[in-house]
């Protein structure tokens, strides 16, 4: 990479631009230490009207290019006939495999459960129910008309999935832990089961607990864990798991999603982070809503940019994002969805402080981490 890194800024709607643009303010120069080239997309739903979906492509090119990009809550569109998820359309374009959310305790919160170490979801980024061909036969609306849905899932993903959970496992020092409903579809869930197995093998030092997903729910919920768990899933199963975990931590707000696209040995060529939510129209323009999965966004793409050689001044301002979003909420600045009172503005300004003072002091002491 050149000393001067490029990020794709993708912008969304509603609530979802409103939290992009006070994320991309903790991106400043002189907060993070970084010059950063930030090229911005317009992806809200105007716009791809507009342009017939062509802006998505182009911004899916982009990060191909640079390998980095963060992007806001989009509104999908119901109509079958409009321009549909630009999720679905960036995942393909960058050639996507894998998606992870983490959830993790938010200082100050007390957890669900009593849950207390990271749960990782990593689940399909295409196929599965998503995209998936649908066609009803019989006359509409009769107790005779039947509903059909062609799924599909390829070897490569689940084994892009596969292997990356027990990646982050290791880094975490926790267990692979649950897997699809293997005993009931063999054939189709048993084929990400045969890749985690597959898996396990290449890493005989990450503990690995296959469960079924139904039996993965009730363990979530049914008391805490001794360990961090990485969660291996199905494309459906993992964007249902991942909207149980997050709010398990405090709120769906408390962490950010990753998407992510590979060469053929499983290094990164794309991080695409955002926020897990959606664009939360009821909270448009009222300067409430959570900023804290936009900003840690901007954080694990600066952690994907060091990794790829960027530099220590990359992990470090990463570093510095992570741990003063978390260190404001534990002096108890928090927004309204965690029982403070604090605006998303306010909120975003506590944490630049934050980091301010964490680089200045690194960089006095000699530190780059």
């Amino acid at each position: 990479m050149s000393d001067r890194l490029k990020i794709i800024i993708l912008e969304g709607d509603e609530t979802g631009q409103e939290l992009l643009e006070q994320a991309v303010r903790v991106l400043a120069p002189d907060v993070v230490d970084l010059e950063l080239d930030l090229e911005r997309f317009d992806l809200s739903l105007e716009h791809r009207r507009a342009t017939d979906n062509q802006v998505v492509s182009d911004a899916a090119q982009a990060m191909r290019e640079c390998g980095l990009g963060i992007k806001a809550a989009t509104i999908t569109p119901e109509g079958k006939d409009d321009v549909g998820s630009p999720n679905r359309l960036l995942r393909e374009g960058i050639d996507g495999k894998v998606i992870v959310r983490t959830g993790r305790r938010i200082p100050g919160i007390t957890p669900v459960g009593g849950t207390y170490h990271p749960i990782s979801v990593v689940r399909m980024a295409v196929g599965d129910a998503y995209g998936a061909e649908q066609w009803r036969e019989g006359e509409e609306g009769s107790p005779d008309e039947v509903a059909f849905r062609t799924e599909r899932i390829s070897r490569s993903v689940c084994r892009a999935v596969s292997d990356y959970a027990f990646q982050t496992a290791r880094k975490m020092g926790g267990k692979v832990y649950g897997g699809p409903k293997w005993t009931v579809s063999p054939v189709y869930e048993g084929m990400l089961k045969e890749e985690m197995d597959a898996a396990a093998e290449r890493y005989p030092d990450v503990t690995y607990r296959p469960v079924l997903i139904d039996a993965t729910y009730a363990g979530l919920v049914s008391g805490a864990t001794e360990t961090p768990l990485v969660i291996p899933a199905l494309n459906r199963d993992g964007d249902c798991l991942s909207d149980l975990v997050m709010p398990m931590f405090g709120s769906i707000a408390g962490a950010e999603s990753v998407l992510l696209a590979f060469d053929e040995d499983y290094t990164t060529t794309v991080a695409m982070a955002e926020a897990p939510h959606g664009t939360a129209p009821a909270l448009m323009g009222k300067d409430v809503a959570n900023p804290m999965a936009m900003i840690l966004s901007c954080a694990a793409v600066l952690h994907h940019a060091s990794t790829a050689g960027a530099g220590p001044k990359a992990e470090r301002a990463s570093r510095a994002i992570y741990e003063s979003v978390l260190e404001a909420t534990a002096a108890g600045v928090r927004t309204p969805d965690l029982g403070g009172h604090v605006g998303t503005t306010e909120f975003t300004s506590d944490v630049i402080a934050r980091i301010r003072t964490k680089i200045e002091v690194w960089s006095s002491l000699g530190s780059t981490v």
